[in-house]
């Protein structure tokens, strides 16, 4: 073999030898880019979740509030009841608040 042969192969590997490195740093861009954005729709997600979850956390406790409404209403036509009613013996502490809130 000449050496110009043997020059030119050694030109040829390291030039193969560097697109192939080239090549290795491009895909390792296009990955580190694709987890950015599958990272970024992660994060979207996340946000549209916290959201939501806050959002049924306020109903939970505008339910819940209401709830609380409805019992003390309940409560209170059961007093009324209990005062209307001449089988139940209302106590004198509770006649006097009720005349208190009235």
């Amino acid at each position: 073999m000449s050496t110009t042969v043997i020059v030119l192969i050694v030109i040829a590997a390291v030039v193969v030898l560097a697109v192939g490195a080239y090549l290795a740093r491009q895909r390792q861009a296009q990955q580190l880019e694709e987890r950015r954005v599958e990272a970024d729709e992660q994060r979207s997600l996340a946000d549209t979740k916290a959201r939501e979850a806050e959002q049924a956390r306020l109903a939970a406790e505008e339910q819940a509030e209401r709830a609380r409404a409805r019992q003390v209403e309940a409560e209170e036509h059961r007093r009324q009841a209990d005062e209307v009613d001449p089988d139940v013996e209302v106590d004198a502490d509770d006649a006097a608040e009720e005349k208190d809130r009235v």
